[in-house]
């Protein structure tokens, strides 16, 4: 039995901003039927606490960057978490990682180098009987666990690290006057630790400390070592190339089942889709058409391409189109969307997050939008293959590796599962949209797209045994 502590920032469903959650929340059951044991050690959110019914306190700080702290072991939504309880870090309303002002905490250093502390502390003595084989770390904010391990177990002989980036776009960065309030060691303060540009570098310290770095989809494995997608590490995780690999992720197919999911009946292509489409229709009060409904639940940001949506959907509106949205972020693509709403009928649009109103769109979506800049992996497109939403993505990162474009030879083949547009522009995405309202005006065209979506594999079991693969390497090396 191998046992992995996995560290991360959030994890589904306790606590949740994006996809990271998903895939905390999710690996520990996929590598169960391994032998794999893994607990995940999670900040102690008010979310998090206010699910707790006992637990054992297996470890204790005096004093953890500004205040004592209790580690407790407990089972939560059927979990093994270890809950880093520290008041003074994480009991805070609101977002986990934002102030009412939509800004970084201002001790967002502090808060997520304790996480990383705490993991090295239960490398090196463990939580109460318990300690695990590999450290598996996700994003910047598990970025200095290997310099924690490298202090506590006083050198380079400790429990091996396992680096994942979610999305390099975060860095983790502070001035280098926070060395000693976090407790670093000065000396590793160089460009081949995790100094970058005179600043700590969180992100940079797990790409450097880590024993195998991983990212969650082939085809952002390669991007990342460009400038053009790298963000300023492409040149760190060139020299690590050979310790550089793509896992893709997988969903939960006991969450996202469209036989079984209580938001909606049970789902069939044609009739049940049918009669899902006009209920979502009228949720989003939209009139009945004769075009594809298009769907997209998303952060409204600009790497989510949600400018080029905006720009281009006039375009599949004007062949008898529709879009139903539910997202939020950046408050001038708010106003822009609902301005959209408000002009054409056809146009729905709801701000902020739904779960349950995500899964009926996905039922009742004739097309699932994802018009990503960049995208790691993504997870929405993931959902539409497995309830026959056709998916319409940018070639880039996970969505490249998960859709088969419908080309005239994918077609002929019988293989291909949604729309695919390069480059990432307005008018290649308004292309693309044209394309879906060609393949939806085909009955027997569309009705195989979405049976080959359906089919394809988007569970957990082949990344679960990467991640076994990753660990077994660890732990021989």
């Amino acid at each position: 039995m191998t046992k992995v502590l996995s560290v991360a920032s959030e994890c589904a469903p306790l606590v949740k901003t994006g996809g990271l959650a998903d895939v905390a929340g999710a690996l520990p059951a996929a590598l169960a039927p391994l032998g794999i044991e893994m607990r995940t050690l999670l900040p102690g959110y008010p979310a998090v606490l206010s699910g707790m019914n006992g637990g054992e306190a297996v470890v204790l700080f005096d004093d953890l960057f500004g205040g004592p702290a209790t580690i407790w072991a407990v089972e939560l939504a059927g979990l093994d978490v270890l809950v880093l309880d520290a008041p003074h870090l994480f009991d805070r309303a609101g977002n986990i990682y934002l102030n009412d002002e939509g800004h970084d905490w201002p001790d967002n250093p502090q808060r997520f180098a304790a996480l990383s502390y705490a993991a090295a502390h239960i490398g090196v003595e463990g939580a109460g009987a318990w300690r695990p084989d590999v450290i598996h770390g996700h994003d910047w904010q598990a970025g200095f666990v290997p310099e924690y391990l490298h202090g506590l177990a006083g050198g380079d002989d400790h429990v091996p690290f396992v680096f994942t980036i979610h999305n390099i776009a975060f860095h983790g960065n502070t001035g280098a006057e926070m060395l000693d309030t976090l407790m670093l060691d000065d000396w590793r303060f160089t460009a081949d630790r995790y100094e970058f540009w005179g600043q700590i570098s969180a992100i940079k310290a797990g790409l450097t400390g880590a024993a195998k770095v991983n990212t969650v989809s082939r085809t952002y494995a390669e991007e990342l070592m460009t400038p053009e997608f790298g963000m300023g590490m492409e040149g760190v995780l060139r020299a690590r190339k050979s310790d550089l690999t793509g896992i893709v992720n997988g969903i939960d197919l006991d969450v996202w089942d469209p036989a079984t999911d209580p938001e909606i009946a049970r789902y069939k292509t044609g009739k049940g889709k049918a009669k899902a489409k006009k209920i979502l229709q009228a949720e989003f009060g939209l009139p009945e058409s004769d075009g594809p409904l298009c769907v997209l639940v998303s952060r409204l940001t600009h790497q989510k391409g949600i400018d080029l949506l905006i720009e281009a959907l006039p375009n599949v509106l004007a062949r008898g189109g529709q879009l139903a949205l539910l997202g939020s972020g950046d408050t001038d693509l708010e106003v822009a969307l609902l301005a959209l709403a408000s002009r054409f009928d056809g146009v729905g649009v709801k701000i902020g997050y739904d779960e349950a109103l995500s899964h009926r769109m996905m039922a009742g979506g004739d097309a699932i939008l994802v018009p990503s800049r960049f995208e790691p992996c993504g997870l929405t497109q993931l959902y539409g293959l497995r309830y026959g939403t056709v998916p319409v993505v940018a070639l880039t990162g996970g969505l490249a590796d998960t859709v088969i474009n419908a080309s005239p030879a994918a077609l002929a083949m019988d293989v291909a599962t949604g729309v695919q547009f390069s480059p990432v522009t307005a008018d290649a995405f308004a292309n693309a949209l044209s394309r879906l309202c060609d393949l939806y005006a085909d009955p027997d065209v569309w009705a195989k797209l979405q049976r080959n979506a359906m089919k394809q594999p988007v569970g957990w079991e082949t990344s679960a045994k990467a991640y076994g693969d990753l660990y077994a390497q660890v732990l021989k090396s």
